[in-house]
């Protein structure tokens, strides 16, 4: 059986393997593409970032939550292992470019780190301008459409969650672009980086997942972030779990 390193080490083994074509440029630039349906989002220039206030919460200084964290995020990349570098060789066979995508995200108190994904577009975004993804959206590629609909394309997050970038259960974590974005626009957004990011979270097992159309929605995703917030506690962590395995998989909202 696969170690957690060996797993991990050969995930980003495969970035170095030659997919068909050159590896240059893997899509469009935002230039290239039209405005139409997509919400398109600017990052402030600024060199500040977004900081909840007050005193932090027990969610983000819990010792059991990240031991439950470290355990189970290990024991599944050991398990999952294979499984992973199927998936990885299959994107990097299917299309030009790595198969990790690594963008920048806002995690607890605001600092940002680089979260792991599997790629499932032919475009990377991470700067100034970056788009949600839409349903029919062009970008998303034919094996990252079924990914996305699994959310198998998350699961590169467990050494995110390993590395203590991100914990099984928060409030999931935004691009820069987007966290500068409804800082300015949605009340309370930053008190929701009061606890580390989650691979899922109350929002997403509770209907508020996929694509972001108009502030009311991202208000709402950002109202069961506090809730779960204020409301932590190791048995609720537990039900989130189960219900995202129970829900999300093939949930008509991923796309």
């Amino acid at each position: 059986m696969q170690t957690v390193s060996e797993t991990v080490g050969g995930l980003m083994s495969l970035e170095n393997i030659r997919s068909p074509g050159s590896l240059g440029s893997i899509g469009p630039r935002h230039d290239d593409r039209s405005d139409q349906d997509h919400v398109r989002l600017r990052r402030l220039r600024a060199t500040r970032r977004v900081v909840p206030s007050g005193p932090a919460p027990r969610v983000a200084t819990s010792s059991s939550k990240r031991l439950m964290d470290i355990l189970i995020s290990a024991t599944a990349l050991v398990v999952l292992g294979p499984l992973l570098l199927l998936i990885a060789l299959a994107i990097r066979l299917e299309t030009r470019g790595p198969a990790i995508f690594r963008q920048r995200r806002g995690g607890l108190c605001g600092r940002p780190f680089i979260i792991y994904k599997f790629r499932t577009m032919s475009a990377a975004d991470d700067g100034d301008d970056v788009q949600h993804a839409t349903r029919q959206d062009g970008r998303v590629t034919s094996l990252g459409a079924f990914l996305r609909r699994s959310s198998l394309d998350e699961l590169p997050q467990l050494i995110n969650v390993l590395k203590g970038d991100m914990s099984l259960v928060g409030p999931r974590p935004h691009a820069l672009a987007h966290d500068d974005y409804y800082s300015q626009r949605v009340p309370s957004y930053a008190d929701r980086l009061q606890a580390r990011p989650g691979i899922t979270g109350l929002a997403q097992v509770s209907g508020y997942r996929g694509g972001i159309d108009r502030l009311e929605t991202m208000a709402r995703r950002v109202s069961h972030d506090l809730d779960y917030i204020r409301n932590w506690s190791f048995l609720l962590d537990w039900k989130i779990l189960v219900m995202t395995v129970v829900r999300t998989p093939f949930d008509g909202q991923a796309y």
